[in-house]
């Protein structure tokens, strides 16, 4: 049965069977003290982000939507990574090139929707003098 995000919210109580692990264990049959249980697989997956922005945008809610579509292509990258684009972002860090070469990057890894995000954010830090020397 297909996602209904005005009736199915919260996920995790009314419709658990579309909720996995990254590692792919359900919702309903995850044993946070069983040994394969790592940290990994406490993180939320793509899908479930993807889920997660259906019921924002049946709330009304496209912006909150958008961020978990984002977040939903940066899921699957090491935490290093997420850490350093964050870093990248943070005003005057980063020149115009560099933002660049992050959305190309990201390009390259399947997150387009962050990539837009990374060079729109250098259009605006280029208008208000934000970015690195």
């Amino acid at each position: 049965m297909a996602l209904d995000p005005d009736r199915d919210y919260p996920l995790g109580s009314r419709r658990a069977d579309l909720v996995t692990t990254p590692g792919g264990i359900p919702l309903r049959e995850l044993d946070l003290y069983a040994p394969e249980v790592t940290t990994g697989e406490l993180r939320a997956t793509p899908e479930t982000l993807r889920l997660q922005a259906a019921v924002a945008v049946a709330a009304g809610r496209p912006e909150l939507a958008a961020n978990l579509l984002r977040a939903a292509e940066l899921a699957p990258l090491p935490d290093e990574t997420v850490l350093e684009i964050y870093a990248a972002l943070r005003p005057r860090r980063s020149s115009s090139a560099e933002l660049e070469a992050w959305a190309d990057r990201l390009e390259g890894w399947g997150a387009p929707l962050v990539a837009r995000f990374v060079r729109e954010a250098g259009e605006v830090y280029a208008r208000r003098g934000l970015l690195a020397a």
